[in-house]
């Protein structure tokens, strides 16, 4: 026997019912993208390794520990496995010149990939769905993404979640900050862990964001980076602000709040939550004005957001919400195999209009099984209602419509009302085929 071949550590199947919540949610994402106007758009997984490492920076850990990059034997093209969606976002938006007539509003879906340690919320394979306005300098699309996202936690049901904020200013602002923070951190040396003392001198923000409980009171004293910035970013940040506040959201100004990439300026959010451990980021983003540039593109601004599907998932699995009932509307009871061909060309009609239904499978030489057999199956199928395609119903060119499920289980006069209707077109269709 051949050895069992399993999937890649951190690169889960997603099976059904959990596929279910999946659907669940790609659909209320897409609902509320199209009520913002936002349109969606599906780039390679695989990109060039320069776009992310000029994109996402050379010093971060994403980029030196944890891209799947490789050399392609056939070109020796270096070649990566996208670690995030922005750059090649932002790479197809320049490489197409799709902001020649005024800026996009897009958003996206599919997966990522990082060699991270596997853990909950946290996979190799992961998913995300971000959302991005390209081509608008204005505050009102920083506010309007954060705006869109708490959107679409009410539409899910998502609870727990907390909205934080901070501008990082313009590259300028940042470089003052940067060396008041390292001539800061610098005397401090002895008392930072090494992964600090590696980044000093490289990325020191990242410094900031630190988890290390034994670092907190440094970085809590540590040079604010909003101190440093001028009127125009502080305007900036304040518009935004507004149109949070007018807008009833809640939200904590976090001073710390750096996020991972180095091609972020002014606003930067987190929605955050303490139900899932130390993955408690849902969903991240800010303004990337500059990055287009990076990439060898034109100059234009950029804000934008992405979630983690997993952590959104596993947050609303927590909280009870978004379970999906894959059920469907009829099973088709087939007593006799023989009028299998007229049961199907009935249930393929029947489905034409939208009807969902399962048809009892297991028709073998000995027959289709019993009845009794056969309503089991269907209860177990959670159908709320049962089609009998019966000798004697077939022979009257009707089919019986069962309900399943009585007042205490779900059954409402509308589904009743459902099923009165299914039997006429049933009917109908009976006489027309």
């Amino acid at each position: 026997m051949s050895e069992k071949l399993l999937a890649v550590k951190g690169m889960n199947d997603i099976l059904p019912p959990d596929s279910a919540r999946w659907e669940r949610l790609e659909s209320v994402v897409r609902d509320v993208m199209a009520r913002y106007a936002y349109k969606n758009i599906r780039t390679p997984i695989v990109e060039q390794t320069p776009l992310f490492v000029r994109g996402l920076g050379q010093v971060t850990d994403i980029v030196e520990k944890e891209m799947y990059s490789f050399e392609d034997r056939l070109n020796g093209e270096a070649l990566t496995l996208r670690p995030e969606a922005t750059a090649g976002v932002v790479r197809a938006v320049a490489e197409h010149n799709l902001l020649y007539d005024g800026g996009k509003r897009l958003y996206y879906m599919g997966p990522m990939f990082r060699h991270e340690r596997p853990q909950r919320g946290r996979y190799r394979q992961f998913h995300q769905i971000g959302a991005e306005a390209l081509g608008f300098p204005g505050p009102e699309l920083d506010a309007e993404l954060i705006v869109l996202a708490a959107d679409l936690w009410r539409e899910l049901g998502l609870k727990d979640v907390r909205l934080e904020i901070n501008s990082l200013g313009q590259p300028d602002e940042r470089r003052a900050h940067r060396t008041a923070l390292v001539a800061y951190l610098l005397q401090h040396e002895a008392s930072l862990d090494p992964e600090a003392v590696r980044r000093l001198h490289t990325n020191p923000l990242r410094i900031l964001d630190t988890k290390n409980p034994a670092m907190q009171d440094i970085v809590n004293r540590a040079p604010k980076l909003i101190d440093f910035l001028g009127e125009p970013s502080l305007a900036h940040f304040s518009a935004v602000k507004a149109v949070l506040d007018a807008n009833g959201l809640a939200y904590s100004v976090n001073p710390r709040l750096v996020r991972g990439m180095d091609y972020y300026n002014l606003t930067v959010f987190e929605f955050v939550t303490d139900r899932l451990g130390s993955q408690g980021t849902v969903c991240g983003g800010g303004r990337y004005d500059y990055l287009f540039e990076q990439i060898g593109g034109k100059p234009a601004p950029a804000v934008g957001w992405a979630l983690g599907v997993e952590r959104v998932l596993e947050l609303l699995k927590e909280q009870g919400e978004g379970a999906v009932l894959e059920a469907p509307d009829a099973y088709a009871v087939v007593p006799d195999a023989a009028s299998m061909p007229l049961v199907m060309q009935t249930l393929r009609a029947l489905r034409g209009q939208g009807v969902r239904i399962q048809m009892h499978a297991g028709l073998g030489n000995d027959g289709p099984g019993s009845m009794k057999s056969q309503f089991k199956k269907a209860d177990a199928s959670g159908a709320r209602f049962a089609l009998i395609f019966g000798s004697d119903e077939l022979a009257r060119g009707e089919v019986l419509v069962k309900p399943m499920r009585d007042a205490s289980a779900g059954q409402t006069p509308r589904s009743m009302a459902l099923a009165h209707e299914w039997a006429a077109s049933l009917r109908h269709l009976q006489s027309a085929l």
